[in-house]
């Protein structure tokens, strides 16, 4: 399989829960593995996050685990025959005080504020911007609307209101439970619905080391899918490890049209504040159904991957699709081939730029010197994977190999754009450990006889955030 720097993170669903299917998809290219809490229960993941762990550790590669939390359900109630057709200017009531089933002219809903979030005039987007309607009146907890782009709903469909405006919380009492769930398994990273401010994130975060057992600290990645977060991504970015570019709900919310140029600022933005970044939502959404994508869909991924994401993401098309394998086959050559045609300016990146920390600038100086003395590979010991992530914040063609005696800290560096992470033994002296390395990345075929690579270490060696060494070594 030939070197990828982009991630591919693939959703575990009925399609790809065999093991034998997850251990070919792990060793096509998958580098984490999201667990989608909007369905099954705790028991479910729990019993799937042990699976992830058996099967990878079967394939001898460590991979990621992403507990995706539902966040709150904007969504409309049951129907009495499981769907309806909606036609264009017929008259439809969203009903709070509702208990039985719906039908053609009325459905519940599950969220239960909605009448007091909406006036006449606004227009509600149903099943992901697929249905339309306006609303023409509330009366107590009865919302009456008229449709203007109909289609059919079915039961639990999402509900967002064009240009956002909706108050729900972004973690729910059903979130808060989920969050325990996955510390139980160590989640590596725990991803938030819907958030719209810093303080959701910190809350998250707080919910997060309270169940976590001591010394586990997942990463916390923020879903980017409301109008409301657009004004606050900085502070929301700040406050995170790291955004997706969760373009469904974004999209129903933003207008489909507004995207795009949202997407590239995130990524941007993203590598800018030394944040992981991943881009998700009908990437290879045709691939379902079909054994091979669209046009459409190639150029999408390979222009996320051009634009610097980390990662880019697969939902349905892992989940639930025909061709789970295949599909992240395909992702993989996309992004391979990609990365080929990226036009990277190093030196660009680093002017105006100023680093106080002693390990940032050992880690930049690594970059630099690597780039210009055509260095095989960057290698950086590191217990937390910081030196790591900077690197991987600036595009360069040469490889970066993380070493780390931390299983959790390896995990967590799948995520890193470019960066291989290893497991490594890094507690002994400096001159044995620095012998180790080279033994390793040559039993390895990672270089060989003559090649030059770049190492940065610490010294005491094994010591946090003591990155202070940078040597530049040729192969013996």
């Amino acid at each position: 399989m030939p070197r990828r720097a982009t991630k591919i993170v693939a959703t575990l669903g009925p399609a790809c829960s065999d093991p034998v299917i997850l251990e070919q998809m792990i060793r096509a290219g998958v580098n984490v593995v999201r667990l989608n809490f909007s369905h099954g229960t705790a028991q479910d993941h729990i019993e799937r996050a042990r699976m992830v762990r058996e099967v990878s550790a079967r394939v001898g590669r460590e991979v990621a685990i992403m507990a995706d939390l539902q966040g709150p359900k904007i969504r409309v109630g049951k129907f009495a025959q499981g769907k309806v057709m909606l036609e264009p200017g017929q008259k439809f009531v969203l009903d709070a005080a509702r208990t039985e089933l719906g039908d053609i002219h009325a459905v519940g809903l599950d969220y239960k504020a909605l009448p007091r979030e909406v006036k006449a005039g606004d227009v509600l987007l149903l099943n992901d911007g697929l249905i339309v309607i306006t609303v023409d009146a509330v009366q107590g907890e009865a919302i009456h609307t008229t449709v203007k782009l109909g289609g059919e709903l079915s039961n639990n469909k999402g509900i967002n209101k064009q240009g956002g405006g909706l108050t729900a919380p972004a973690l729910t009492a059903k979130d808060m439970d989920d969050i325990r769930t996955a510390m139980r398994f160590h989640a590596d990273y725990v991803a938030v619905s819907f958030p719209k401010s810093a303080t959701d994130m910190e809350m998250a975060r707080q919910l997060c080391n309270v169940a976590a057992d001591e010394g586990h600290r997942p990463g916390l990645i923020a879903k980017i899918e409301r109008a409301e977060a657009i004004p606050k991504l900085e502070e929301i970015l700040l406050a995170s490890d790291g955004i997706m570019v969760a373009r469904g709900d974004l999209a129903v919310e933003v207008g489909n049209a507004a995207v795009p140029a949202l997407q590239k600022r995130m990524i941007k933005l993203a590598r800018e504040h030394d944040k992981v970044v991943i881009t998700a939502t009908q990437m290879m959404e045709s691939m379902i159904t079909n054994p091979v994508p669209t046009r459409a869909e190639v150029s999408d991924v390979a222009n996320a991957v051009l634009d610097g994401t980390d990662a880019v993401m697969l939902s349905a098309e892992t989940a639930a699709g025909k061709y789970p394998l295949e599909t992240v086959q395909e992702m993989a050559k996309i992004c391979h081939a990609a990365e080929g045609g990226e036009d990277f300016k190093l030196e660009a990146d680093f002017t105006g730029k100023t680093f106080a920390r002693i390990d940032q600038s050992i880690a930049m100086g690594a970059l630099f010197t690597a780039h210009h003395l055509g260095a095989k590979a960057i290698v950086a010991m590191t217990d937390s994977g910081s030196t790591a992530l900077w690197m991987s914040r600036h595009l360069i063609h040469v490889p970066i190999y993380a070493l780390t005696s931390k299983v959790a800290t390896q995990r967590r560096m799948t995520l890193y754009r470019n960066v291989r992470p290893l497991f490594m033994d890094t507690s002994a002296d400096r001159d044995t450990a620095l012998a180790e390395v080279e033994s390793n990345l040559k039993t390895r075929g990672l270089v060989q006889t003559g090649d030059v690579y770049a190492i940065t270490c610490g010294e005491p060696m094994g010591a946090p955030g003591g990155t202070n060494m940078l040597k530049i070594c040729r192969v013996s």
